[in-house]
């Protein structure tokens, strides 16, 4: 914007400008041109001394005619010399001028344009830090600059109210969904551990709590898929290595189980954000690697550092996946090769949740399929600098 005006001003000068100097060159011209009047008059007088002695002469007369060309050539020279110099100094001004508009129409249209950069560094800052309690406060004439500061205020106050009332709906849906599984979960487990429950009853339960455990499953996975598409308000550092440790602790008893070897490559990797939702994250990665596995497969956790960002890398053996398949696998619900959602595999939200809760730390995920089987997931985010 400065620049378009600075231009501007610049090019108005340069036409104002030539306008002027055309205008002022065409009338010197005009008024310096030959006049039969002027240089040829009648008769003309010679006061000096010489070989033709003082007095009048008339046209056609040697004196007179010795005169005239003298007077023509000098009005000649005259006459060029006056429009060079008029060119040489017209021009050079112009010149100068119009560089001169330039610096000022910038240093105009950064005092115009001050307002507004106070607004776009502000909505920078909000951005960034996701800090909704931030205000322009513009403070001037009621302007359109000050309409841009009042409307981009009022934005910010329904973002920030509208976020405040996501994470009160997420607070309450957590307790008002898990509440009721877990009470079917309790009367169902009494039901079938009563010692006169049949067979059937038995089988009954087992069936229900399948279900019941398959429905937990997926309120956790939609409650985590809403938490992570919120705003990041409280970002504190932390490292992604201890992040995977504790994680890889507490899946080694489900891997040991599935015959699964799991693989530690971990460096310090040190990130900011909420380390609950990126252990989240790492949870669903490590779980989908362990149970899309087969019996004594293996699964490879990474941590590490890369300029100025850091990576968890997951890689685990299994079935083959076609490339063309990949970015369906991020999607809620979607499975690879027609897989039917089933209670031991998750609630098919997993990959889901991992895409967006690294889209809410500024990272991202990607995913490979490996020329042996199975996949490499890769997850980049922001490094964190502090001490």
């Amino acid at each position: 914007m400065r620049l378009r005006i600075s231009v501007a001003c610049a090019a108005v000068f340069l036409l104002l400008g030539t306008v002027v100097l055309v205008t002022v060159y065409l009338v010197v011209q005009q008024s310096l041109a030959y006049r039969t009047g002027l240089m040829t008059p009648t008769r003309i007088s010679v006061n000096v001394p010489s070989e033709y002695g003082p007095g009048e002469f008339g046209r056609f007369s040697t004196p007179y005619e010795i005169a005239r060309a003298r007077a023509i050539q000098v009005h000649e020279v005259y006459r060029r010399d006056t429009l060079a110099n008029l060119r040489l100094i017209g021009l050079t001004g112009l010149a100068v001028g119009t560089g001169l508009a330039f610096l000022a129409g910038g240093r105009a249209a950064s005092w115009a344009m001050g307002p507004v950069t106070r607004v776009t560094e502000t909505a920078r800052r909000v951005a960034q830090s996701h800090d909704f309690t931030e205000r322009i406060g513009y403070e001037g004439p009621r302007d359109e600059v000050a309409e841009l500061a009042g409307t981009f205020d009022t934005m910010v106050g329904r973002l920030a109210r509208s976020f405040d009332g996501q994470r009160r709906f997420v607070a309450n849906a957590s307790h008002e969904l898990r509440t009721p599984l877990t009470i079917n979960r309790t009367l169902v487990d009494v039901a079938v551990r009563r010692p006169d429950a049949t067979e059937d009853v038995k089988r009954l339960g087992e069936s229900l709590l399948l279900v019941n455990t398959r429905h937990e499953r997926l309120i956790d996975g939609l409650l985590a898929l809403a938490e992570g598409e919120r705003a990041l308000l409280d970002r504190r550092p932390f490292d992604l290595m201890d992040v995977a440790e504790h994680v890889l602790d507490q899946v080694a008893a489900e891997a040991a189980k599935a015959e699964v070897s799991i693989h530690r490559l971990l460096d310090a990797a040190p990130t900011s954000g909420e380390a609950v939702l990126v252990e989240r994250l790492v949870q669903n990665l490590v779980e989908n690697a362990v149970r899309h596995n087969h019996q004594g497969g293996e699964v490879w956790v990474t941590t590490r550092e890369r300029s100025s960002q850091v990576e968890l890398v997951v890689a685990n053996t299994g079935l083959p996946v076609p490339p063309y398949e990949l970015e369906s696998i991020f999607e809620p619900f979607r499975r690879l090769h027609g897989d039917r959602l089933r209670s031991d595999r998750g609630s098919g939200l997993g990959l889901s949740i991992v895409r967006v809760i690294a889209e809410a730390h500024g990272g991202t995920v990607t995913a490979r399929p490996r020329e042996e089987g199975g996949l490499t997931i890769t997850v980049e985010l922001p490094r964190d600098d502090a001490p």
